[in-house]
């Protein structure tokens, strides 16, 4: 069996590219959070639909996917280096850290709709890119294109429901 990782003679270790990963996927849920105090209260004072989940579901699955994400990311790495693949990756790395500011900071629901939906876009995108690379790489993004799907679905409820 070939394997495709990229050797290069003086290339990042992959255990600190790990790391980068891990710490670029942190660094955009904590910018995302910066700024965004009292989330929790603003979440349950909007007028919801019925299966909104409660906001103590919103920490474990996110933390949980960003993992697989920063995986998904330096799986591609490996094989690839920086490539346009993770031009994409980054790209919705960056929708993903403005729409908290967006949600809860501004309080523009029809806003964060709006960056969600693109967001929801590029992941299917980065998944399409991926996917030639490493399967395995582009299925870790799969549970988390479905939470954006269902996010997305209750962003658009909240947004209509509280005009």
């Amino acid at each position: 069996m070939t394997s495709h990782v990229v050797h290069r003679r003086g290339s990042v270790p992959g255990w600190l590219a790990l790391g980068g990963f891990l710490l670029a996927v942190a660094v955009a849920a904590l910018l995302g959070g910066l700024g965004v105090a009292g989330t929790v209260e603003e979440y349950r004072s909007l007028q919801q639909p019925s299966w909104a989940p409660p906001s103590s579901v919103f920490g474990p699955v996110w933390t949980v996917l960003y993992v697989m994400i920063a995986v998904s990311g330096w799986l591609v790495w490996r094989r690839t280096g920086w490539s346009p693949a993770l031009n994409w990756y980054a790209a919705q790395l960056v929708l993903n850290a403005i729409w908290t500011p967006i949600f809860f900071g501004f309080g523009r629901y029809g806003l964060a709709l709006i960056d969600i939906v693109v967001l929801w876009i590029l992941i299917g995108v980065t998944v399409w890119k991926f996917r030639p690379v490493s399967k395995l790489a582009a299925g870790l993004l799969l549970p988390y294109w479905a939470w954006v799907t269902f996010a997305t679905a209750l962003n658009a409820a909240i947004w209509l429901l509280n005009r």
